[in-house]
């Protein structure tokens, strides 16, 4: 029984200095100094909309051919890349860019589809 609680009483007490962390040492220090700590960078999957707004124009406007032509959502991608600014009389487009004037919903996205459609296809990063 004896040699049972001795065992007992050292795997406790073995576990109990295990849990115990041991302090915090002094951060690094150059000079006087502290050492500067860089904290990594965000994983690369991330979601699409922070990923993409390191890409390019053409690229972004490219993903948004993936989403069902004539949808709501396909002029919704579009209108995030190149934020609508609609005017009553707007010139018809000469450029993608033009495309933001365009009032009507309907007109606007197939202004979009237009140009995009006819861009050569951009590698994607």
């Amino acid at each position: 029984m004896r040699p049972a609680l001795a065992f007992a009483a050292i795997v406790s007490s073995a576990a109990a200095f295990a849990q115990s962390a041991p302090p915090d040492p002094a951060p690094p220090m150059v000079g006087d100094k502290p050492l500067m700590q860089v904290k990594p960078h965000a994983a690369k999957s991330e979601t699409k909309s922070a990923a993409g707004k390191n890409q390019p124009m053409a690229v972004r406007l490219q993903a948004c051919l993936e989403i069902d032509d004539g949808t709501k959502e396909r002029l919704n991608c579009y209108d995030e890349v190149i934020k609508p600014e609609p005017k009553e009389k707007a010139a018809a487009a000469k450029r993608v860019v033009d495309c933001k004037f365009t009032k009507e919903e309907d007109e606007r996205l197939a202004c979009y589809n237009g140009f995009v459609e006819s861009m050569p296809k951009l590698p994607k990063s």
